[in-house]
């Protein structure tokens, strides 16, 4: 099973939680329909990896930066940076085929992260995130812009699915979204109020 530092002590998610279409620039820019209810799929452990790679199966990879959330006691404990990789051709043959993503979402290395810290007293609708590709800003975006705030993902997770101590909720993704190129410097960072919070550089394979 793949682990993750928080605080530097190792944690190990059974599972990761995902909101889709939560930001509605993104939603646009991808040309989707904005859903009545909130969108949620599931990566595996399995999916997680610390190497950031350009395709999968010879086809490219798109990035999309989120922010994570660590449970702990059946409540939002850690703050962490996520890029969601998605094989987005297969996405969109399974969609107009009206068939699950998985296959484009939850296959190994679909999942990169920063290390997380404890959110202590931070208040979460300070937070954002902001994502660099080669020193050139792409994504930024956070708590304001979110349709689903994090407290209500929670409790819209909860209502049908048993989360574990550990498990991640990622929380969709600003527009800003791209192909993943090889040879790439990814940075990606969670903030509070501007103040950093964590960060995590990746160079892509």
């Amino acid at each position: 099973m793949n682990s993750i530092k928080i605080d530097s002590a190792n944690f190990t998610p059974s599972k990761i939680v995902c909101v889709g279409r939560n930001y509605l620039e993104h939603i646009q820019e991808l040309d989707n329909e904005t859903p009545e209810e909130m969108v949620i799929f599931n990566k595996p452990n399995s999916s997680i990896s610390q190497t950031l790679c350009a395709e999968r199966d010879a086809e490219p990879l798109h990035y999309e930066g989120e922010i994570c959330f660590m449970l702990q006691d059946n409540a939002l404990h850690g703050i962490g940076f996520g890029l969601d990789l998605t094989r987005r051709e297969l996405q969109s043959k399974l969609k107009s085929k009206g068939l699950p993503w998985e296959r484009a979402k939850a296959f190994d290395g679909a999942a990169c992260f920063s290390d997380f810290v404890s959110l202590g007293d931070t208040d979460i609708g300070s937070l954002s995130l902001q994502l660099e590709v080669d020193g050139k800003l792409r994504q930024d975006g956070g708590y304001e812009l979110m349709m689903h705030k994090p407290d209500q993902i929670l409790a819209g997770i909860q209502a049908f699915m048993t989360l574990e101590d550990g498990d991640i909720i990622m929380t969709g993704t600003p527009k800003g979204v791209g192909q993943v190129k090889a040879g790439e410097r990814f940075v990606g960072r969670i903030l509070s109020a501007g103040r950093e919070l964590v960060s995590r550089e990746w160079r892509v394979e």
